[in-house]
């Protein structure tokens, strides 16, 4: 894919965009019951009283940053390195590789991202393609 230089989108390729969060107990509490993932690690807590977050809610970091951007999601590759726990804090990098305008309506997009807990050790990993719906 080309690079259409982005202006119009608020991006370009080789564009980092970076979001952090903490995530806390009523985040996990709140996405157990929307998606039912109710593992034991995610409804009890352990002996430093943390919950281990879901490894989807910890993939909201990079599909935030598409969001923001209005990307249509085709592919989303997630690589899970380690657990993250309630209290944790999570840098999330999106690396954005490839803009190439499809047509007046649509611009393909592809980036990577990697995401660190505060400890500077790298918790998820991956991929994600789709489209930037750009005009009617």
């Amino acid at each position: 894919m080309g690079d259409i230089g982005g202006t119009a989108l608020g991006i370009k390729a080789g564009d980092i965009i970076r979001f952090e969060r903490t995530f806390t107990k009523e985040d996990v509490e709140l996405f157990t019951k929307v998606s039912k993932d109710e593992g034991d690690h995610h409804v009890q807590p352990d002996e430093l009283d943390r919950l281990i977050v879901q490894g989807l809610l910890t993939a909201t970091l990079p599909t935030k940053v598409g969001g923001d951007n209005n990307v249509l999601a085709r592919t989303m590759n997630f690589e899970f390195f380690r657990p993250v726990f309630t209290g944790d804090t999570i840098t999330c990098d999106v690396t954005i590789k490839q803009l190439e305008k499809k047509d007046e309506r649509k611009t393909a997009i592809y980036a990577t991202f990697h995401c660190d807990n505060q400890h500077g050790k790298q918790v998820l990993g991956g991929s994600f393609g789709g489209v930037i719906l750009t005009g009617e």
